[in-house]
């Protein structure tokens, strides 16, 4: 066991010895951190124990890689035997599981690869957070671009690219821009980024957190340690209710005694709303109605971008993206002109209500990634005025429906459910004053929603639910769904 508590001056809060490693789970993140700490071993590492859960092919290839690198395997997860001085844990595993407990309890400290990965990066390198229910994908990669179009070595890491530990061993790239998630921030401590992004907070992944109220005390843990980040800012949405709490609590502390700045981006009327002149706050981030610029007021200047009409990407809800991304930038101090062409010149991402062509006079468009209702509902009204018939879909998340059918009855056309929520989702939809479909599998519903389209439709793959009755992710999914209409339809 280690006993000593000295720190590294070159890094963030790197410990000199970390002593007996245990990694919990053997996932992407797993499988990096144990890399990493596998080449300190015999130096500030004593040695590296994996509990690597269930076996399969993949995880028996990979665990066999790190045993003969000097690893220590132990399967089940049933519970973690012995003691250690560190734990890092894998996101997959549920903080509230037995699993993820008996390590807590074997060891020292248990950490999440995000706050492990920070405390090993270079003692002058930039966090850049970003965290949400929705959006935080496109967000992290429209930072990364405007960042990388400003001459600036960024990286966009965490659940996007590559593994944040992976960066600091490999790239170490001077502005880390981090989409993390709930899983990853529950399990931080001292994880203190240079500016914090925190986007709507909707329910979602209660399986993991047991409740929406432990959802939301996971994503608040992105802005525990800003105070202890000299010149630190967070970027709150104010247009959702549950942010906009967080807002205000922040508006009745003292300044010097909160530590860091914030900047609302829109208000309760939406992302039009000037927080300046709602509340007095000192920053604001909103669309102006007069003429659609994207504005970011902060330090007492105020910055014209672009107007909504010149971004590249569909959407309201990506309008707000880019503010939140807009704002990030500016924090970093990078100049207004290049925040602006990297707001002008980014394009949509795969998966995200991503074009794919199209066919007979039908549009196709794949959004696999929208796993959940709130992400879906941003889709529908995407396209407003025009009407799409939507496949919906999946791994049920059991969230309520209620908002979705009201929502499809007034931006939809007709919906086709399928998979293994379809059942559920067709009671849901039992009255909705809309053309309801149903199928099997996904293929089978790309073909009912073309038999039930004409010339000028949309075809929209939103599923608001997890991929995993035929999948083995959204990517997946998404791009078979891509290949399907291209091989069907486009020809």
């Amino acid at each position: 066991m280690a006993s000593e508590s000295v720190y590294l001056p070159d890094r963030k809060k790197a410990l000199r010895s970390m002593g007996d490693v245990l990694v919990l789970g053997l996932g992407k993140s797993g499988a990096a951190a144990a890399d990493y700490c596998l080449d300190l071993l015999g130096d500030r590492v004593n040695s590296v124990t994996i509990a690597a859960g269930a076996q399969n092919e993949r995880s028996l290839d990979a665990a066999r890689q790190r045993a003969a690198r000097g690893a220590r395997v132990v399967w089940g997860d049933n519970g973690v035997v012995g003691t250690y001085d560190l734990c890092i844990a894998s996101p997959g595993i549920s903080e509230f599981s037995d699993f993820y407990l008996s390590a807590k309890e074997a060891s020292g400290e248990i950490v999440s690869e995000v706050e492990f990965a920070w405390r090993e990066s270079a003692a002058d390198a930039r966090w850049v957070a970003i965290t949400g229910t929705n959006g935080k994908t496109t967000t992290t990669s429209l930072i990364e671009h405007i960042l990388t179009g400003a001459g600036l070595r960024a990286r966009a890491v965490g659940n996007i690219g590559d593994t944040c530990i992976g960066a600091v061993a490999h790239d170490a790239p001077s502005v880390y821009v981090a989409e993390v998630s709930s899983f990853q921030l529950a399990s931080t401590v001292d994880f203190a980024p240079n500016v914090a992004v925190l986007l709507n907070i909707t329910p979602d992944h209660v399986t993991w957190h047991k409740t929406h109220a432990n959802y939301v005390a996971a994503k608040m843990k992105i802005l525990a340690n800003l105070a202890q980040t000299p010149g630190a800012v967070a970027v709150l949405d104010a247009t959702n209710d549950t942010v906009r709490a967080r807002v205000r609590e922040l508006a009745a502390m003292d300044p010097a005694k909160r530590g860091f700045s914030y900047v609302p981006v829109g208000t309760a009327a939406g992302i039009e709303g000037d927080m300046r002149a709602a509340c007095a706050s000192d920053n604001a981030a909103f669309v102006r109605a007069s003429d659609e610029m994207l504005v970011v007021a902060r330090g007492g200047e105020e910055f014209e971008l672009c107007r909504v009409s010149d971004l590249k990407i569909p959407g309201a809800h990506n309008v707000s993206n880019a503010l939140h991304a807009a704002a990030a930038a500016l924090a970093l101090g990078v100049p207004a002109a290049d925040v602006a062409r990297g707001l002008e010149s980014f394009t949509s991402l795969e998966h995200r209500i991503e074009a794919c062509g199209t066919g007979r006079g039908i549009a196709f468009y794949n959004d696999s990634k929208a796993t959940n209702v709130d992400a879906t509902l941003k889709a529908f009204a995407a396209f407003t005025p025009r009407k799409p018939i939507v496949l919906l879909g999946g791994t049920d998340k059991m969230t309520d429906l209620a908002e979705l059918v009201a929502q499809a009855e007034v931006h939809c056309r007709a919906v086709v459910l399928y998979g293994a929520s379809r059942d559920r989702f067709a009671e849901a939809f039992a009255d909705a004053a809309l053309p309801v479909y149903t199928a099997d599998h996904m293929a089978d519903a790309l073909d009912e929603a073309v038999a039930h389209a004409e010339a000028g439709d949309i075809v929209l793959l939103s599923p608001a639910c997890a991929s995993f009755d035929e999948f083995n992710g959204y990517e997946e999914r998404g791009r078979v769904f891509k290949k399907l209409v291209a091989d069907r339809y486009l020809g």
